[in-house]
């Protein structure tokens, strides 16, 4: 008996797409957050991310936690995405251990943070709903600590990083 796994370009962006938006939760919960603004805007995230996964015009997803007095940002978890296809056997994970592992590093944020997540976008993406134009907070004073390989499905992945106070 011979079996056959094959993987379509779709399936690969569904997975990623959906781990994506589970490590935002874990690292949204994770820093003392509460995760309802992304649990009440889920299908406008996982719309975005799908789409632009699809058309690899998706370059990395920003979660900033900043403060609301302020508007200075406390924190910066970034995800970039990879384009590596392989027509070879499959690969799928994702790493939690490791956004755990960073978490425990960073911290929790205080109490009065407030979080926003911003794609970046190559030039000539489609527009999609519930999705519009925003701005980085400057990361001035923190220092970027990059985790590695964070998500892979089949050469499509993506990397975190998390940027912290100097």
């Amino acid at each position: 008996m011979t079996a056959v796994i094959t993987y379509s370009h779709t399936q690969s962006v569904t997975y990623v797409a959906d781990n994506i938006v589970k490590t935002l939760k874990d690292i949204i919960r994770g820093s003392g957050l509460n995760p309802s603004k992304l649990a009440d805007g889920y299908a406008t995230y996982m719309r975005g991310i799908e789409t632009w996964l699809q058309t690899e015009h998706l370059r990395a997803i920003t979660l900033e936690i900043y403060n609301p007095s302020t508007g200075g940002l406390i924190r910066r978890w970034d995800i970039e995405v990879r384009y590596d296809w392989s027509s070879g056997d499959a690969s799928f994970w994702m790493d939690a251990d490791q956004i755990k592992f960073a978490l425990s590093k960073a911290g929790v944020a205080p109490s009065t943070a407030k979080y926003n997540i911003i794609l970046d976008l190559k030039p000539g993406s489609d527009d999609v709903s519930g999705w519009g134009s925003g701005s980085y907070r400057s990361t001035a004073g923190l220092v970027r600590q990059a985790l590695g390989s964070t998500i892979e499905h089949n050469g499509l992945g993506a990397s975190a990083s998390y940027w912290r106070a100097a």
